[in-house]
């Protein structure tokens, strides 16, 4: 580790992940960004736009329902007229992909926070509020409509933070853990996958099987590095996200399908367990368990 940037080892890690009800992945291609990723581009990002909305002071902030807004060195998907510049995102734990965001509309940026983003019932706090406002701040699926070729997200999801513009350690450790995580899926029987995802309504109806099944669900892994998520002193950060319909190896549900599990202090020896504990038997790691969460928001603890 850089010098004066040691891994905390004393600390219990249970209970370290802060609670949040979404998480915004913005694919941005890069595996690096500035310390505050809304200062990308002097301020043109995605980031930014959403945190406008969201963020403190923001139309649609709200205290008691926790938008996470991260960078991933994951690349956005390409849309079919090249000229228009989109990007893409993940939202989890809802396991929606969200293919084309146009760059040039705030529009966009409105529908994918009022359709999907907001929740959809109130913190009772908030009965204080007038109902134009109350209304304001509850999600609207006829804005999710807006937006073009969402659809459901089929991989896991290896996300690490190797955010080195922030913390040293998690430059170190990023790199080197997503270089293990791909050596290693394969062992078990996951397809690392890279590359833009093709959103065109012909691939998807390709991956579906005839009783309308998605036969692939499950059956990759893509591996990227993500932004700052806390805890550095944790470093090596990892969350793990499962679709839900993925499948144990018995061809039975997976038992952690459609839930995230964050661990820390994950050194490249850990890689093997974690895969064959988590990834391939469903099993939480205890002892580098920080947090998890289920598709619904509902938050795990040991």
């Amino acid at each position: 580790m850089p010098e004066g940037l040691e891994i905390d080892h004393k600390k219990n890690l249970n209970g370290s992940m802060a609670a949040y009800a979404e998480q915004v992945l913005i694919c941005t291609g890069k595996d690096d960004w500035t310390s505050r990723i809304e200062e990308e581009n002097s301020g043109d990002n995605l980031a930014a736009d959403i945190k406008e909305l969201i963020g403190r002071g923001g139309v649609y902030s709200d205290p008691y329902h926790n938008v996470s807004v991260l960078n991933s060195s994951f690349p956005s998907s390409v849309p079919e007229r090249e000229e228009i510049q989109t990007t893409s995102a993940y939202l989890l734990p809802s396991f929606k992909y969200i293919p084309f965001l146009p760059r040039v509309s705030f529009d966009s940026v409105q529908a994918l926070v009022k359709g999907y983003l907001l929740p959809k019932k109130l913190h009772p706090a908030h009965d204080i509020l007038s109902p134009i406002h109350r209304d304001r701040l509850l999600r609207s699926e006829a804005h999710g409509r807006f937006l073009y070729g969402v659809q459901d997200v089929r991989d896991v999801l290896v996300l690490i933070c190797g955010h080195a513009g922030r913390d040293g350690r998690c430059g170190v450790m990023g790199p080197v853990l997503r270089e293990e995580f791909e050596r290693q899926l394969p062992r078990e029987g996951l397809e690392v996958l890279e590359g833009p995802i093709e959103a065109s309504p012909k691939v998807k109806e390709e991956l579906l099987l005839e009783d309308g099944q998605d036969k692939k669900q499950g059956k990759g892994a893509r591996v990227g590095l993500i932004s700052h998520i806390g805890g550095h002193k944790f470093a090596g950060n990892v969350i793990l996200y499962f679709p839900p319909g993925m499948k144990g190896k018995d061809g039975k549900g997976h038992k952690l399908a459609g839930c995230g599990v964050w661990y820390g202090r994950v050194e490249p020896k850990h890689v093997e367990g974690i895969l064959k504990e988590t990834v391939s038997g469903g099993r939480v790691i205890e002892e580098l368990f920080r947090g998890g969460i289920k598709q619904g928001g509902e938050i795990l603890r040991l």
